[in-house]
């Protein structure tokens, strides 16, 4: 957290017990929606409020401490900056697995004459769970 705090100060903003603990959940639990966020974040502090969860969201993604993804659903899922990744989705019970594909990624570019920047993949599929289950057998 203590990058966070460096980080947020060069910013001129304040490390605050709620952005502390939103921060915190969302490290250690990563790709979670604002609700789930809301929900964990209430156990310890009871008299957050929702609007103080989506404020907190917005600034820390403004600031590039927490990323906003798209995960296949119409809501948003949030995770902590990290090391470039990739997500498999499982469009039956939501489950992401994360995982690396930027060096074949950058090799595809040179192939095509591109130079890449930066990369956000998504697919979508079935995870092992569910196809064991018999729902949705490809």
């Amino acid at each position: 957290m203590l990058e966070a705090s460096a980080f947020l100060r060069a910013e001129k903003k304040r490390l605050t017990p709620q952005r502390s603990l939103l921060l915190g959940i969302i490290r250690q639990h990563g790709h979670l929606d604002a609700d789930e966020i809301y929900r964990l974040a209430r156990r310890e502090n009871p008299r957050l409020s929702l609007s103080t969860v989506y404020r907190t969201l917005n600034l820390l993604k403004e600031l590039g401490l927490v990323e906003e993804l798209h995960l296949g659903e119409e809501h948003h899922h949030y995770e902590a900056k990290a090391e470039e990744h990739h997500h498999l989705v499982c469009l039956s019970c939501g489950k992401v697995i994360e995982c690396r594909l930027t060096e074949d990624l950058r090799e595809l570019g040179r192939r095509h004459g591109f130079t890449m920047v930066s990369a956000q993949v998504e697919l979508a599929g079935y995870c092992a769970d569910c196809r064991k289950q018999g729902e949705n057998d490809p």
